[in-house]
């Protein structure tokens, strides 16, 4: 499709036989959240303390041995704050709560026991996100007083974008018991995590949970602003809702012959080439 004015209200797009036809569309405003700057990062945390209960600490402290299955984010938390400086630049402290899922042996022959822990992690990235003097206000959101704002000597201070994360599933690498000869703090989790987890998390005393964890990631910096984009139509669903059951057989003739299954490609065949991420193990 070609580039044009709004002001024409008219473009062209190209038909399947090669030729263009005229399209008509509306210049409408919209108040969406704009991307500023963003990252994506590949880390491998290394030997990341993994704390349980005190029901399932006592099972770590007699285990032999030690083997992950599963790693899942249970929740995260992230803050913004502005970079001393660097005007239009925030810092984006993100703090992840994985919950680890392990087999721990007792003992030669044991059947395994399943346990599970929680893991945190801290990052920081500083992404650029702008400047903002104003105030916004809405009438489906409960207004909040921040008191710096209101400080008559400390002049206005700029709002603040707003960060995400998106964090894909986490890789289970390995996993190891440590023996504990310092002191080890359980870190601050929020309430959820120990609702979730069944308990408060205890030092351990006698031994540890050591865990490595690989994380895709993506942080973004975005702030709320108004633009005009064209509008062809509205989004009207072209089919109807179909509520009946198919065929079991039917919906098993639909999927395609798994041949990657029976025949896995070389490694020529599915390397992607480099990752624009680098790995921070080490």
């Amino acid at each position: 499709m070609s580039e044009t004015s709004l002001d024409t209200e008219q473009t062209t797009a190209e038909m399947a036989d090669g030729s263009a036809a005229p399209v008509q569309f509306d210049p409408v405003c919209l108040d969406v959240p704009r991307i500023y700057d963003s990252c994506g990062a590949k880390d491998c945390l290394r030997d990341l303390n993994v704390f349980f209960t005190a029901e399932n600490q006592k099972i770590i402290d007699t285990a032999t041995s030690v083997r992950i299955t599963r790693v899942s984010v249970i929740t995260a938390s992230v803050d913004v704050d502005s970079v001393a400086f660097h005007r239009g630049y925030y810092s984006v402290d993100e703090k992840f709560y994985f919950l680890c899922c392990c087999e721990v042996y007792t003992g030669a022959g044991a059947l395994p026991s399943n346990v599970t822990g929680v893991a945190v992690n801290s990052k920081r990235v500083v992404l650029y996100g702008s400047d903002g003097f104003v105030k916004r206000f809405s009438s489906d959101r409960t207004p909040e007083i921040d008191p710096t704002e209101l400080d008559c000597c400390g002049g206005y201070a700029g709002s603040m974008p707003t960060a995400t994360v998106q964090v894909s599933s986490p890789m289970a690498l390995a996993a190891a018991l440590s023996p504990v000869t310092t002191p080890v703090i359980v870190p601050y989790v929020p309430e959820t995590v120990t609702e979730f987890i069944g308990g408060e998390l205890y030092e351990p005393e006698t031994q540890q949970v050591k865990t490595t964890i690989g994380v895709f990631s993506i942080t973004t910096l975005s702030r709320d602003v108004q633009l005009m984009l064209p509008s062809y139509d509205f989004c009207v669903p072209r089919k109807e809702c179909d509520d009946s059951e198919d065929d079991p057989c039917e919906a098993f003739s639909k999927i395609e012959f798994p041949t990657d299954s029976f025949f896995p490609p070389n490694s020529q065949e599915t390397d992607g080439g480099d990752s624009p991420f680098g790995c921070r193990c080490g």
